[in-house]
């Protein structure tokens, strides 16, 4: 069934079937229902299904269920974009949950969102109800992903609203043999090169880390995926205008040729001389990540 609403929440999740409801739950209250919730299931052997399925018996809330081969987060988030039919879309994972007005707070905001804009971008909190990270500043109405960071200095994850029609017109996620993850900033940072975002200093997600969570394992994830963290260092060294974050992802490009046993990569970016200069300091990288990751 085609959805009727204006946004949606979608949600890749693999075996958390023990943290859902509370998603779930969250959904459900909120002020405003006009969203649909997809749940991209990536292969999950729990109970996944049959909780899914009951709540779409409830009929509480507006259900999209997709079951798809385990492929990792970044696929789980190709399927969605493939699958999206409403203007906009944001992810909320399935460890996380939205306040009450969450949803109330972006259909507000995307009544008159400019057209040079690729979405918005709120914040994120924590469960005592402190910040994750800094705000925006008061007088930033828009600006781009990347300059948030570099240029303003803040800090801590955020929580994006995407416009549909214009995240397909980027390229999905790609995928490499045996690997299950890669970083999904580089999305954004694409987007970044043609568009803004609109700012807004409320809270949309309440976010959660689990100890299962990527990014509790980011040092494990890195050694597990070198060649999809790969692929995003050279994305970001080719598209960064920020000679410091050029520099950060030459060395780790070489750390994770080196996981990947892949020399390759090295000459793959615009700055290849750049990063044959890190080598020595991409060597150590590695083998600080390799003591960090000892089982």
């Amino acid at each position: 069934m085609k959805s009727p609403h204006q946004l949606t929440v979608f949600t890749p999740t693999y075996n958390r079937a023990y943290c859902l409801p509370q998603l779930y739950h969250s959904l459900c209250a909120q002020t405003d229902k006009n969203f649909t919730w997809l749940v991209i299931d990536d292969g999950s052997t729990d109970e996944t299904k049959k909780l899914i399925e009951s709540w779409v018996q409830d009929g509480q809330i507006f259900i999209q269920y997709c079951y798809k081969e385990n492929g990792g987060m970044h696929t789980g988030h190709n399927k969605a974009y493939e699958l999206v039919e409403t203007r906009f879309n944001v992810c909320i994972d399935s460890d996380d949950y939205m306040p009450m007005d969450a949803v109330e707070i972006i259909l507000e905001q995307i009544i008159d969102i400019p057209d040079d804009c690729y979405g918005l971008v709120g914040l994120d909190g924590a469960p005592n109800g402190s910040l994750i990270g800094t705000a925006f500043p008061d007088d930033l109405e828009y600006a781009k992903l990347s300059d948030v960071y570099t240029v303003y200095g803040v800090k801590g994850d955020k929580k994006l609203v995407l416009k549909t029609e214009l995240v397909k017109q980027f390229p999905p996620y790609p995928t490499f043999e045996y690997e299950r993850f890669v970083p999904l900033g580089i999305l954004y940072l694409m987007m970044d090169q043609q568009y803004k975002l609109k700012l807004i200093n409320q809270v949309l997600c309440v976010v959660e880390y689990q100890e299962d969570g990527s990014t509790k394992n980011i040092l494990k994830q890195y050694r597990r995926h070198p060649n999809g963290f790969a692929y995003s260092r050279v994305i970001t060294i080719n598209l960064s205008k920020n000679m410091k974050e050029q520099i950060k992802n030459a060395i780790h490009l070489v750390s994770s040729a080196i996981f990947a046993k892949n020399i390759k990569w090295l000459f793959k970016s615009r700055r290849t001389l750049l990063v044959l200069i890190v080598i020595p300091i991409g060597l150590l990288l590695n083998m600080f990540i390799r003591y960090k990751t000892i089982q």
